[in-house]
């Protein structure tokens, strides 16, 4: 054997011995992780280190938000009259919102994908501050639909990367807890200074301008501080490793790794999934609803009587409270009865039902009674962090999830026509019908994954696995970038 050749298989030889070594150190990395999970970080540890991450997601998901609901608060408060609106061009800046989110969704999901999501965040929040800003000057329907447009855009980067991050943090039965009312507040103080000012700035504009320029500040403190916990730089190197040990327990994948690699098979077990056209179906009908509602709820309550500013007194903000004690509730039996999650959101869609069906259908109310029924339709749900697993996987039904965001929310600005105003009586039965719709669903979707988990049970008991065994099998699955759809170990959390 010559030389050449002998020197082409050491080289090869070391290759491999070079490939062995990096995938033993990856399952010692992994095995480490896992077994940081069971026990070597105490709950007093975790908390402290929650702290550092609760505040700034729920300032972020608030002012989002706000943002995105800021039309309806101010057609309130002229800005129809004052930008010449007529017929369906009001709904049309709901639609042309959800419109160009949804053309660039997947192109946004790619890039968090790829690149630092706290840095990503940023940049697009910037820019998402700058549109609201502009809004101030828009002038006409033309000015408003290219606005709207470009929020849309900017905005399809926002929610997908929030939910990345709360999943990088936040264990399963952590999930449900959200964010509410502080912007009504904010828009009220607005308000009340334009009408006791009335010579000066219209308020639809004050709140463009103080929404964007607050947008704009915060998009600077998430570029340098948010992120998960792999990327942000203000943990120290045992609270990196105490923050992806946490949420190891989801099986879903901590944030150990970036893993850029798109993995085909995950892309394909996606769309084998039936979980993934559960997701699209209750989505579409949750989201027509919220489409609807949250572009023309402060007109429906200016139907009962309200003034501009009573729409955020006794409107947005008891909305927001409400929403802020549902989610709180909500969370904290599931922190109690793990088990319980869609047994809430069922519950949580009743009052919406009713409230919207007996707006539709009773003529003659007290202004009080309408208030109460309209307060009843909040509700919401949030499930895509924890019942999916693997990095590819998880952004492939992430970006068919907000596919059907997007859907809903544009078709549910249409259902309230102009010439039903100001009650909108067809809308308000139509939504109704969605809960509905939505209700048994989620009956189906709860049962679908007792059938998977029952019938994973059942393997293992034929393997002779104990709950022990199965919960660390999962978690070293999932550490791997296993999906749920392979891994034989995940447990769908109901």
């Amino acid at each position: 054997m010559d030389a050449a050749e002998e020197e082409r298989k050491t080289g090869e030889e070391d290759k491999q011995i070079a490939v062995v070594s990096l995938e033993n150190r990856a399952e010692v990395e992994i095995t480490d992780i896992v077994e940081a999970s069971e026990g070597a970080y105490t709950k007093a540890e975790f908390d402290r280190l929650l702290w550092k991450i609760d505040l700034i997601l729920w300032i972020c998901g608030g002012v989002q938000q706000a943002d995105k609901t800021s039309i309806s608060t101010q057609a309130t408060f002229g800005l129809r009259t004052d930008t010449h609106l007529v017929g369906q061009q009001y709904s049309w800046l709901s639609t042309v919102f959800y419109l160009t989110y949804l053309v660039c969704e997947f192109p946004g999901n790619i890039i968090l994908q790829r690149f630092n999501v706290g840095r990503a965040l940023g940049c697009f929040m910037f820019a998402w501050g700058i549109i609201v800003l502009c809004v101030a000057f828009a002038k006409n329907f033309a000015d408003l639909m290219v606005l709207r447009a470009l929020q849309g855009a900017a905005e399809c980067t926002i929610s997908p990367g929030l939910l990345i991050i709360t999943g990088s943090w936040y264990t399963k039965r952590e999930h449900p807890v959200s964010f509410g009312a502080i912007a009504a507040l904010i828009n009220y103080g607005v308000g009340t200074h334009a009408k006791n000012h009335p010579g000066g700035l219209a308020a639809w504009k004050g709140i463009s301008l103080f929404l964007g320029s607050l947008t704009i500040v915060l998009s600077v403190v998430v570029f340098f501080v948010l992120g998960t916990p792999r990327e942000v730089p203000w943990l120290n190197e045992r609270e990196r490793k105490m923050a992806i040990a946490r949420t190891v327990a989801n099986q879903t994948g901590s944030d150990r790794a970036k893993h850029e690699k798109f993995k085909w098979n995950q892309f394909r077990n996606a769309f084998k999934d039936p979980q993934t056209y559960f997701f699209f179906f209750i989505t579409v009908t949750c989201q027509m609803p919220n489409g609807g509602v949250t572009t023309f709820g402060n007109l429906v309550y200016t139907s009962f009587g309200f003034s501009a500013l009573d729409t955020l007194v006794k409107g947005t903000i008891p909305q927001s409270l409400v929403s802020v004690a549902h989610f709180i509730v909500v969370g904290l039996v599931c922190l109690r009865w793990p088990k319980t999650r869609f047994i809430c959101t069922l519950l949580s869609i009743i009052p919406a039902f009713v409230g919207m069906l007996c707006l539709g259908l009773i003529k003659t109310t007290p202004r009080i009674f309408k208030w109460g029924l309209f307060l009843m339709t909040v509700t919401g749900n949030i499930l895509l962090a924890s019942n999916v697993a693997g990095r590819t996987k998880k952004s492939v039904t992430a970006t068919i999830l907000f596919v059907a965001y997007c859907t809903g929310n544009a078709i549910g600005a249409q259902l309230f026509q102009a010439k039903d105003a100001p009650r909108y009586i067809p809308a308000l039965i139509a939504c109704a019908c969605l809960f509905g719709v939505e209700f048994v669903g989620l009956v189906l979707w709860r049962y679908y994954y007792i059938f998977k988990n029952a019938q994973r049970d059942r393997r293992a008991a034929a393997l002779g696995l104990t709950e022990t065994d199965i919960e660390h099998l999962g978690r070293l699955a999932a550490e791997a970038d296993t999906d749920d759809y392979e891994n034989e170990h995940f447990r769908y959390s109901i």
